[in-house]
């Protein structure tokens, strides 16, 4: 389901005078009406509760109840941390703080699962496999989740770059990439526009890539091969890479389990520097 503030914006128009009312409150104040009961919101704005269910239906929504949950996880994972801090402090028990972030990280995950397809998870592996060279980049929450692919394709493959967006050096990099150079970027809701202007224009440059975002409408999706969507949503104010991280562990476990004639020899290779160079304690 789409955002359902474009929504009441996009179809304000088409609305009655007394629907229009309770589309502008709701606009005005997404965070209280993600926590208001029917009656309650109904109250405020001075109508029927069922002018607000006939208004919920002709978005698309069964009711009043889902427009409200989908108000609660927009505002979670795409306003700013202060507005999604608000509306989850409207909608947490601090006692069990602890069994809702495990929650939380189990539904991130098992979205993950439900929303990645088995096609996309093959096509990832043998564009990796293929490419002359991998470039994994992302800022701020996607930022680790391009360090930890980085190391770990490196390792199996030797032909990984870690791309810091924020940074100005893919400028001089990325009029020398063709088609066997593949991008994965990482970017979730508030995106930055450096990982955008990146993949767009190494796109351009014939490269391909992977999007490891939120969903299908990020705006990394039109320049994409493959995207991989993931929930981000935490308990608190921030983007959760748990999910994320989720799908970096199964790619870089894919292509040592699936390829492992290609990536054996580069391990042992550098298992073997490492003892020679007494790199570990034990």
């Amino acid at each position: 389901m789409d955002n359902p503030i474009i929504q009441l914006k996009n179809k304000i128009s088409e609305l009655t005078n007394t629907q229009r009312k309770v589309a502008d409150y709701i606009i005005k104040n997404p965070v209280d009406v993600a926590f208001l009961t029917v009656d309650q919101l109904a109250g405020l704005v001075r109508t029927s509760t069922t002018t607000i269910m006939r208004l919920t239906f002709s978005l698309g929504y069964s009711g009043y109840t889902e427009f409200q949950k989908g108000l609660q996880e927009i505002l979670r994972n795409r306003a700013d941390p202060n507005t999604r801090l608000a509306a989850n402090l409207r909608d947490t028990n601090r006692s069990d703080l602890w069994i809702r972030c495990a929650e939380n990280h189990i539904n991130n995950i098992q979205a993950a699962v439900d929303m990645v397809s088995a096609e996309s998870l093959q096509k990832t592996l043998e564009m990796i496999v293929s490419a002359n060279r991998i470039y994994c980049t992302g800022v701020r929450s996607g930022l680790p989740v391009a360090q930890c692919l980085t190391y770990g394709l490196n390792r199996l493959l030797g032909n990984c770059d870690l791309v810091h967006a924020d940074h100005f050096e893919w400028t001089e990099r990325v009029s020398s990439f063709n088609s066997s150079d593949l991008i994965i970027a990482t970017s979730f809701p508030r995106y930055a526009r450096k990982v955008f202007d990146f993949v767009k224009a190494a796109r351009e440059n014939n490269a391909q890539i992977i999007s490891i975002t939120d969903s299908y409408s990020s705006p990394l999706a039109k320049y994409s091969d493959v995207i991989l969507p993931c929930n981000v949503s935490s308990v608190a104010f921030h983007n959760s890479i748990t999910a994320p991280m989720f799908v970096a562990d199964y790619i870089i476990s894919a292509v040592a389990i699936n390829y492992s004639e290609k990536t054996k020899h580069r391990l042992d290779k550098l298992d073997s520097i490492l003892k020679e160079s007494n790199y570990h304690l034990s």
